[in-house]
């Protein structure tokens, strides 16, 4: 036995971090269909774990001397086919731009059935802005570019 906690922040394979997300009861409305806002919240998840394995924590940017954050500023969402209860779904995160005070990730989520390939649900393109304590924005710090630069092509930087 470990005293280890389980690696819920799923891995990054390459420059694609994978999340697998269950979808509880709770995910769904009344027809037993992911609600449409919970999606938002599994690529969420996505990012940020991402980030959390690269080496880039919020809680570490917002507590230091010049608190920074990260806010979604642009969103471009398609809703390819609907979830259900007990789906089994992977959060496909890429950040493919981080520069000046931005960065851009291209999110798929994908799910699984038994004997078949995963097949492509959500997809979504999403832009966020670095901030600092005031709401203004700020230059990503080194250290977000250094950690995100093996993620990221040369070019997009």
């Amino acid at each position: 036995m470990t005293n280890e906690w389980p690696d819920l922040a799923g891995r990054i394979d390459g420059q694609t971090h994978r999340l697998p997300v269950r979808v509880y009861y709770e995910d769904t409305d009344f027809s037993g269909i992911v609600y449409h806002a919970n999606y938002l919240r599994f690529a969420e998840r996505g990012r940020s774990d991402f980030l959390r394995l690269a080496g880039v924590h919020h809680a570490s940017l917002f507590d230091g001397a010049e608190p920074l954050a990260f806010a979604v500023y642009r969103m471009e969402i398609d809703f390819l086919r609907p979830a259900r209860i007990d789906d089994r779904l992977e959060v496909r995160t890429r950040y493919v731009r981080a520069s000046g005070a931005r960065i851009e990730a291209e999110q798929t989520i994908l799910r699984f059935f038994e004997g078949a390939e995963p097949e492509p649900i959500w997809r979504a393109r999403v832009v966020a802005a670095c901030l600092d304590g005031g709401g203004r924005p700020r230059r990503l710090p080194a250290q977000v570019q250094q950690a995100l630069a093996p993620f990221v092509a040369a070019e997009d930087n």
